[in-house]
């Protein structure tokens, strides 16, 4: 059984291993929640630091560059705030202190869904990917029980809802038909990474990027008999 669109929620929070992952995973829901007034937020684990293909590359710039643009790539979406963890990209760990961070940050914004990679997904290759998921389970359980951290002063919070983009297993979808242009816009915004991510080589190739996201949407959608969807694995019992 597939369900189908979750009521907008107040808050929403959106963790991801680098800059561009969340727009990929889930950036039309995101605009849609934010388009009917839920407060969006992005966090972003890594500084992106080796999303080049130049080995001569000025890395620092390039952190430089990714921070602007994932705060460009938010304001297309309608996002109100954008945290990051700081991690080095390549080299996430889900290790208690980053745990800990990431949960004062779900109960300082108290997001009645949470949205991340899904952890469980087979045949991963990044490792960050991976790790964030883990990161954000381990942070979403932490962040409910007020054992986990009590020296940070902040109440326990549990989200009603976990969405995973990414999913292993597809058990909802969010229509998002007239908020794909918001996603484009918002993942066009990372000009740093048209050509290694996004296989746009210059402008000219900006049409054909799109199509393509537009198609895949499309195809996410006959599951549910959508005009286009997201996926995700949704867990309720958080």
């Amino acid at each position: 059984m597939i369900s189908v669109d979750l009521e907008t929620p107040r808050r929403a929070l959106a963790i991801g291993a680098h800059p561009d992952d969340i727009e990929f995973g889930a950036g039309a829901t995101l605009a849609k929640w934010a388009t009917a007034g839920a407060e969006v937020t992005l966090c972003v684990a890594t500084d992106g630091s080796k999303g080049t293909w130049d080995p001569t590359a000025d890395l620092a710039a390039l952190v430089a560059a990714r921070t602007t643009e994932q705060n460009a790539a938010a304001a297309a979406l309608g996002a109100v705030a954008v945290e990051r963890l700081g991690q080095v990209d390549g080299e996430l760990t889900v290790d208690p202190e980053t745990v800990g961070v990431l949960c004062a940050i779900i109960r300082r914004i108290r997001p009645d869904v949470v949205l991340g990679h899904d952890p469980w997904r087979r045949h991963r290759l990044h490792p960050d990917h991976a790790a964030a998921g883990r990161l954000t389970i381990e942070a979403v359980v932490a962040a409910r029980d007020p054992h986990f951290f009590p020296a940070q002063g902040l109440g326990p919070h549990r989200p009603e809802t976990l969405l995973l983009f990414e999913p292993d297993r597809i058990d909802h979808v969010e229509s998002v038909a007239e908020h794909l242009d918001a996603k484009i816009a918002a993942l066009l915004a990372h000009r740093s990474q048209w050509r290694s991510t996004m296989g746009i080589s210059d402008p000219s190739g900006v049409e054909g990027f799109a199509s393509d996201l537009r198609a895949r949407a499309r195809a996410e959608g006959l599951r549910a008999g959508l005009a286009a969807a997201e996926i995700f694995a949704r867990i309720d019992a958080v």
